[in-house]
């Protein structure tokens, strides 16, 4: 199966702005090991089996969960959860195409519906949510999970890049957390969703660096 990767970019005119504004180019220099975790949002068989763009961020993803658990930080993996039917979600979809979405999840224990070329580590967290969002208050157990951990840094990897990642990226940021969005371990359908939202999260609610740049800040803490 093709992996790819998307050709990201954040316009040199908005690293100038920022770098401006703050200082420097990346909001966030340094990356406390104990109080980080790396979500990965939604890497099932649903979007990677229809996706090179998935698949080819798994090698990434792989590489960020090792470094995170290395260095002592925590992993969770976040699923969609198989949940009821929702009569807004019907009415805006359409019958048909909500309930694919309604079974996006997959079915099965969760540790056995995440894409199978992950490694999943006792000690990781598996979570599930009931909306885009990861951070959504009653609709996901992150936002309660993470302050008993002493976590205030989250980095957001997975799938999609402009829908369940950008919503769980700017509800952490509303949540108070130093959010970190990876460009290369987040996948969208085409190249102009994923840059779009990278420019947004880099704008207003969080940094936007690579794989090897959060690896790096780990491994230097």
């Amino acid at each position: 199966m093709e992996r790819l990767m998307h050709a990201w970019r954040i316009e040199d005119r908005e690293y100038r702005r920022q770098e401006t504004l703050r200082g420097r180019r990346h909001a966030f220099t340094r990356l406390d090991p104990a109080r980080t975790a790396l979500i990965v949002v939604d890497m099932v068989g649903f979007f990677a089996e229809e996706s090179g763009y998935v698949r080819g961020i798994v090698p990434n993803i792989a590489r960020l969960a090792d470094a995170t658990r290395d260095a002592g930080g925590t992993v969770v993996w976040v699923l969609p959860a198989v949940s009821p039917p929702d009569a807004v979600a019907t009415e805006f979809f359409g019958a048909a195409q909500a309930e694919v979405f309604r079974l996006s999840g997959g079915a099965g224990a969760p540790r056995d519906r995440l894409w199978h070329e992950f490694t999943v580590d006792d000690a990781d967290l598996i979570v599930e949510k009931t909306a885009t969002s990861a951070f959504f208050p009653g609709r996901s157990p992150l936002p309660e999970l993470l302050p008993a951990r002493g976590i205030d840094n989250v980095i957001i990897t997975g799938t999609v890049t402009n829908v369940c990642c950008e919503a769980s990226a700017r509800d952490a940021s509303t949540l108070g957390y130093r959010v970190v969005m990876v460009a290369d371990a987040n996948a969208a359908r085409r190249d102009e969703d994923h840059n779009n939202t990278l420019y947004t999260i880099y704008r207003t609610y969080g940094d936007v660096r690579t794989t090897d740049d959060v690896i790096g800040l780990l491994a230097d803490a």
